[in-house]
């Protein structure tokens, strides 16, 4: 089965379970999402777009990316089966709209949206050129490098690494229970959107691949934007390195041809590349190829 980022956004492996989970672990599972239970009250919500983060017990109530409004309902109201409360903090990872648009549905429920300084500006520019300012809920409070908070018996904290996917990505820490969110840092054996009109950088997003994996432990448990259904949403330390190794061999695969004098287009036309299989889509625009043109955009400096 192959899938593109355009299918990702239309319906996120909604009816997959996470792989790494016993079935005892799920929850709920209907037309109304996919909600998996990873470690203390932390979990995820698949429905379609990026996968929705949470933390849901009587004393608090987080929820990190947003999905889009009708999935961001369904996310609320299975929610409130574990948690009678309003959200205290919801954190945007970034500002794509299939992480963000359901900020309008959750803005009833919660006065604190959270996120990267650059998350808003980067929301509004991409609203303005679809059209679509009047439907736009953008984080109320900002930060540059760290944010940190204690809610209920967890604390969250929020860290900026540099431009990576976008100029605006943050991990999402629930530090008692030791999950990472990794946002759309991590398409998991998927060929990756790579924004680079946003600020995307892909020799700075190996650099922090490896970061956040020297920073956390085997036992982590890393929360991915999006995957590829038979390695799943949600992985360990080892599925960083997997996607650092892929934008790796992009990069290498793109200089070497550069190097042999080929044209973006010549470099570009593959379904697959070498050594990564599994990165796979059968649709070009979304897949290998518009990965590869993008790399090419980085190594000879193109305009953004």
């Amino acid at each position: 089965m192959t899938f593109t980022r355009r299918q990702f956004i239309i319906n996120t492996s909604g009816a997959i379970v996470t792989m790494i989970l016993p079935l005892n672990k799920l929850f709920a599972q209907s037309n109304g999402g996919t909600f998996t239970l990873l470690r203390r009250n932390v979990g995820t919500f698949e429905n379609r777009g990026g996968v929705i983060g949470w933390l849901a017990s009587q004393d608090a109530l987080i929820v990190v990316d947003t999905q889009f409004p009708d999935s961001a309902k369904l996310c609320w109201n299975g929610l409130q089966k574990k948690a009678e409360r309003n959200i205290d903090v919801l954190l945007n990872t970034h500002h794509h709209g299939d992480h963000t648009a359901g900020n309008y549905f959750f803005k009833d429920f919660t006065s604190r949206i959270v996120g990267h300084e650059n998350v808003p500006i980067l929301q509004k520019k991409a609203a303005e050129q679809r059209g679509n300012l009047d439907t736009q809920i953008y984080a109320n409070e900002t930060f540059t490098e760290s944010w940190k908070e204690t809610v209920g018996n967890e604390t969250i904290t929020a860290t900026y690494f540099g431009p990576a996917h976008t100029s605006g990505d943050s991990i999402i820490h629930f530090e008692n229970a030791n999950v990472v969110h990794m946002g759309d840092l991590i398409f998991n054996r998927i060929p990756p959107y790579i924004d680079r009109p946003a600020g995307a950088n892909i020799r700075n997003w190996i650099e922090i691949l490896e970061k956040i994996h020297e920073k956390y432990s085997d036992e982590t448990i890393f929360i991915f934007g999006h995957g590829n259904p038979e390695f799943g949403i949600t992985g360990m330390r080892k599925d960083l390195l997997a996607m650092r190794n892929f934008l790796s061999g992009l990069l290498e695969y793109t200089q070497n041809g550069i190097k042999e004098s080929k044209s973006k287009e010549e470099i570009a036309m593959v379904e697959k590349l070498p050594d990564f299989q599994e990165y796979f889509s059968d649709n070009r625009e979304d897949g290998i190829s518009r990965c590869l043109s993008i790399a090419y955009d980085e190594l000879t400096n193109a305009p953004r």
